[in-house]
């Protein structure tokens, strides 16, 4: 990320490139699962599983990287992490998947608009960081948004905040192990493939199987490992070539993108309570991103200081 006060610096095409497709190919996902509505959610979750882990492997092998995976299965610190990420990005799959085919969508795009602001919080407890005035603004506005679409929704947004915890602490875990992408998905995979596995030979010998029932479906389902992992080694790409303020304002086209499929394509529910809580949430990520640079910071109160612990 820039530091305050540095000039813009040039872009690389080819980073920004990276960026756009990933975030885009997300956004659109919603579309994907939803063609595998008649599979049901947990079924598709194993097939995801289980070719993610197939094409990451193959990846992995063709790039001659198993001396690296090995190594991080020998360090016990980097097995740990592998665990709980796969724990993690498992539960946050299966959410998913299972919100989209009960036509939440626009849930889920709450939560992907959440998690950028949690992350930064999970960052607050873990590492310590700090925080200045607008920032500490930015997590009230959002708060708020997220209080009205409760008081709307008539409960807690449950789906929205699952979502946004389980990539938050994901993000956090992975921060920490610096585990190349490919080899980390590939490992996380593998711990839970007994799981895939296990259920799709139950299916498979209780005759109620989806794979194979027709072209359309078996394909869907075992496309599915790619378009899991070529956007997160896209993503990876795009944040060694640009800055990581350019990377954070593109990623959200994928929530976006995601409640105009909701509204638009699906006729989820959008009520002007709904409408409140997201421009309060859209007004915190703006806030949030200008607070980062340097004229921001003469506009805050003298009292603030020049950060903020929370």
């Amino acid at each position: 990320m820039m530091e305050s006060g540095q000039q813009t610096q040039r872009l690389d095409p080819k980073g920004v490139a990276y960026a756009v497709v990933a975030f885009l190919i997300w956004g659109v996902l919603p579309l994907y699962w939803k063609m595998l509505s008649s599979v049901g959610a947990i079924e598709v979750l194993m097939h995801r599983i289980l070719w993610s882990f197939a094409f990451t492997a193959t990846l992995v092998l063709f790039r001659g990287q198993w001396k690296e995976a090995r190594a991080v299965l020998i360090d016990p610190a980097k097995r740990r992490v592998v665990v709980l990420g796969a724990i993690l990005i498992g539960l946050n799959w299966g959410i998913y998947i299972w919100a989209v085919m009960a036509d939440q969508v626009v849930q889920t795009s709450l939560g992907y608009y959440i998690n950028p602001l949690l992350s930064v919080l999970l960052g607050i407890l873990a590492f310590r960081e700090r925080l200045n005035f607008w920032q500490l603004v930015s997590f009230a506005l959002a708060f708020a948004g997220v209080l009205v679409i409760t008081v709307q929704h008539g409960k807690v947004p449950w789906i929205s905040l699952s979502l946004a915890l389980c990539f938050g602490l994901y993000g956090m875990i992975k921060k920490k192990a610096k585990i190349e992408s490919a080899i980390s998905l590939m490992l996380e995979t593998a711990t839970l493939l007994p799981l895939a596995l296990g259920y799709l030979v139950y299916l498979q010998f209780r005759g109620t199987t989806s794979f194979g029932s027709s072209m359309g479906t078996t394909a869907l389902l075992t496309l599915s490992g790619v378009l899991t992992a070529m956007p997160l080694l896209w993503f990876s790409q795009a944040t060694q070539r640009i800055p990581l303020s350019t990377v954070g304002f593109t990623q959200y086209f994928t929530p976006t993108m995601m409640l105009i499929i909701g509204v638009v394509l699906y006729k989820e529910p959008f009520t002007r309570g709904h409408l409140l809580g997201f421009v309060l949430i859209w007004i915190a990520l703006a806030v949030f991103s200008l607070s980062q640079l340097a004229w921001m910071h003469k506009f805050q109160p003298k009292w603030s200081g020049r950060s903020s612990a929370m």
